[in-house]
């Protein structure tokens, strides 16, 4: 799969990331409603002189939770560790981090549904009770140590709120989910982007570069970097509405911000399936990838952009999916694209 329209960060992208991530919350764009909340959290926190609760931030890659866990530690004035949940395997490695903090850190897991299950358990403790029980030895002979962490604060980041036990989601005091954004909010991303990395652009190069980028800032930062790539080379080095959708078209990403993997699944439906329904390891295979990729990458946006259908009989191209590739959807499927209720169901033959 193309990684243009991909919501995941590789290391390389990282650095440029950074150089456009706001620094503070009054510089963050969208997500108005969880902005407020961790206003109000964060400056009763300093006006008490206390740590704030521990915040959970939910919600699909690319949406902004480092860049708010790195803005809670700016808001606070404290210092910032991160880590992530694959990262810590044993419960001896977070009580090594967690009894170096300083009091007031902030402490960033990002995937912390991953973590594992010893450590999962000593962090309990250390959110409720800022103290750490290390065991020493082995056997009939092993002893708790208790050590005393300083107070803290911290931030977990979960894609998979889901995959998170009872006990721990109850131990933070601030649940946020961040929402996929609208066009207007993407485009005002585009053109603080292109003001801090010096990209000329218009407002209607903005308006296309936003409406591609599959509501997601990190997607729409990488369109325009790669934009301003084509606008240097081939172009007056200002993004316009037709420089831009002339780059894309050499990305392969389309007017919704498919790609060219997305658009093979909803052809190999449409036109060697009829519309489905298709089993998800037989469509696999039609597009030549793995049912995983096809599963975790594709279709979380092409259900969501209403173009295709996951049913108990297998996957469906909707109407809009027929008619993205210029076709006529066939009698049966209604308007908003999907099948019938009761085949939805799997109740129909």
């Amino acid at each position: 799969m193309s990684e243009v329209v991909s919501a995941l960060a590789d290391p390389e992208e990282r650095d440029a990331e950074a150089s456009v991530r706001p620094k503070r919350l009054g510089e963050f764009i969208g997500q108005h409603r969880v902005r407020e909340q961790l206003d109000l959290l964060l400056q009763s926190a300093v006006r008490r002189g206390s740590a704030p609760d521990h915040i959970l931030l939910s919600g699909s890659p690319g949406l902004g939770k480092t860049t708010l866990a790195m803005i809670v530690a700016a808001e606070l004035g404290s210092g910032l560790r991160i880590t992530s949940g694959p990262a810590i395997e044993r419960s001896g490695d977070l009580a090594a981090v967690l009894t170096s903090l300083a009091e007031g850190d902030v402490l960033f897991i990002d995937e912390i549904h991953r973590i594992a299950k010893p450590a999962e358990e000593l962090l309990y403790s250390a959110m409720e009770d800022f103290r750490v029980d290390v065991m020493v030895g082995k056997g009939p002979g092993a002893t708790a140590i208790p050590l005393d962490v300083e107070p803290f604060t911290l931030v977990g980041a979960t894609t998979r709120a889901g995959l998170l036990t009872g006990p721990m989601r109850d131990r933070f005091g601030f649940v946020a989910h961040l929402d996929f954004y609208d066009p207007d909010e993407l485009e005002q991303v585009v053109s603080r982007s292109s003001r801090i990395l010096g990209v000329p652009i218009a407002d209607d190069g903005a308006a296309e570069i936003a409406g591609r980028s599959r509501g997601t800032p990190r997607i729409a930062n990488r369109l325009l970097r790669r934009v301003r790539d084509y606008a240097e080379v081939r172009a007056d080095g200002v993004v316009t509405r037709q420089v831009a959708r002339a780059a894309l078209r050499v990305y392969d990403v389309d007017e919704l911000g498919l790609d060219r993997l997305d658009r093979a699944v909803i052809t190999a439906l449409v036109t060697s399936f009829g519309g489905g329904p298709v089993g998800l390891s037989t469509l696999a295979v039609a597009v030549g990838e793995q049912p995983d990729t096809v599963e975790e990458v594709c279709e979380p946006f092409l259900v969501r952009a209403g173009l295709l259908a996951r049913t108990p009989r297998g996957r469906v191209a909707t109407a809009s999916g027929w008619r993205h590739l210029g076709k006529t959807p066939p009698n049966g499927i209604f308007g908003s694209g999907a099948p019938s209720a009761p085949d939805l169901f799997g109740l129909e033959s």
